[in-house]
């Protein structure tokens, strides 16, 4: 049996490496002072306030820097921290004046989603298994406290894994997706240390996985509206308070993606949302497509309406993820992934920007967001080798990423389907079920 065993688990272990490669990950910073990446293990990060240059990041933590893929970047807010987290079950702190790691905490299990409570006093992190851990940070002296620290668990989403983890703009809820079609909107309690044990609505209607989450917000309702990706190729909008769906947009279909009635609208996920708050818009990363779809969001008539779709960004960019900072106009994109296996590259990622998004609520084609050149994005050619780490690289290669991207983003996002051989395996090795000597 020990021997069935063995050659179960190294059949799962080689048939994982085959396929799993890591997706790009890219944040703004809230002022758009700088700009992260991050391409499996490595985190790239450009400084566009202070030299206009690459950040070398000090890390001087018991576990240095990250051995495996990261999995979630994020920004505070208030843009004095930056969390990064994944694979290795690490949660890294950083502080965004002095780049240094001031907190680092290790988790239990692969960390899949990251959130900063608006004050900065608390890191909440999801793993695997379906549990919000949350961490308190200290107050810091002037040179940053380093510190190794243990979170503890928040709340659970009972073994569905968490996808996507936001705060309210106000503060007041946590919010978390799973793979299990829910959106869960608790309430932040005043002591976290001590669990979240309200929970304020559930957000029900998603036929398939939730894939992630945003909020757009306006002055006459801090909670903000809560917007939604899905595997069923949807996006939808949200009251928090009530968990009331407002509207659904079928974002395959309306952008001629997807015609209604076939059956593959999962080759059409909703992969990742960014919304770009100055203009009440919602940008939509879709798997498979080649650009973007920006939205409309009405508040006012509570709906979402299809306004543009932007593909003129060159062949094989696929995004793999989207960011934009509070304060600025400008939509930033990543392509790419780590694992790239027949290539030179260990890892490789394109970094795009969308500007001109002024009056983009007419019908004119004077009107159609930009996507700069090169030479045209902020930081230009140093930025682009920081955050890429290359500007030469073969179209061939790029078209080979692109195919692995989308092979990525659908083991990120789909149950994995295992044989009744394996699923007893996978039962007898889970750490709730091991007995503690």
């Amino acid at each position: 049996m020990e021997m069935e065993d063995n050659q179960i688990e190294a059949a799962e272990n080689n048939h994982s490496r085959d396929i799993e490669v890591a997706p790009a990950l890219i944040s703004v910073h809230p002022a758009q002072t700088s700009v992260a990446v991050a391409v499996g293990s490595d985190l790239r990060i450009f400084d566009l306030h202070r030299g206009n240059c690459g950040v070398t990041l000090v890390d001087e933590c018991s576990e240095p820097f990250h051995k495996d893929s990261i999995r979630a970047i994020r920004y505070s807010a208030k843009g004095k921290l930056l969390v990064s987290a994944g694979d290795d079950k690490l949660v890294k702190i950083w502080s965004t004046d002095s780049w240094r790691c001031i907190v680092s905490v290790s988790s239990e299990k692969r960390v899949s989603a990251v959130a900063i409570s608006n004050d900065e006093m608390y890191v909440c992190y999801a793993d695997k298994f379906g549990v919000v851990w949350v961490v308190d940070l200290p107050e810091l002296d002037g040179n940053g406290l380093l510190v190794d620290k243990k979170a503890v668990p928040l709340l659970a989403h009972y073994c569905s894994i968490i996808t996507s983890l936001e705060f309210s703009p106000d503060g007041h809820f946590i919010v978390t997706a799973d793979r299990d079609f829910k959106i869960r909107v608790t309430v932040f309690p005043k002591k976290p240390l001590d669990g979240a044990h309200e929970i304020q609505s559930f957000c029900l209607g998603h036929t398939e996985f939730v894939s992630c989450l945003a909020f757009i917000c306006y002055a006459d309702y801090p909670q903000g509206f809560l917007i939604s990706g899905s595997g069923d190729s949807t996006v939808r909008l949200w009251d928090v308070v009530s968990g009331s769906l407002l509207d659904t947009c079928e974002v395959g279909v309306k952008a001629g993606l997807v015609e209604t009635g076939r059956s593959d609208e999962d080759y059409f996920t909703v992969t990742n949302l960014c919304t770009i708050p100055k203009f009440n818009l919602v940008a939509v990363a879709i798997q498979s497509f080649e650009g973007i779809i920006l939205l409309s969001c009405d508040i006012s008539s509570q709906s979402l309406h299809v306004i543009k779709v932007v593909s003129a960004m060159g062949e094989n960019f696929i995004p793999t993820s989207l960011g934009s900072s509070s304060s600025a106009e400008l939509l930033w994109m990543v392509t790419g992934v780590s694992k790239l296996h027949g290539s030179d590259f260990n890892s490789l990622a394109r970094v795009k920007v969308i500007s001109s998004f002024t009056n983009i609520n007419t019908d004119s084609a004077d009107h159609t967001p930009h996507v700069l050149r090169d030479d045209e994005v902020p930081g230009t050619e140093k930025l682009l080798e920081k955050l890429q780490g290359s500007l030469s690289i073969d179209e061939k290669v790029f078209q080979a990423a692109a195919e692995a991207v989308k092979t990525a983003m659908c083991n990120l996002l789909i149950k994995k389907q295992y044989s009744s051989e394996k699923r007893e395996f996978r039962k007898r090795g889970r750490n709730d079920r091991k007995v503690k000597q």
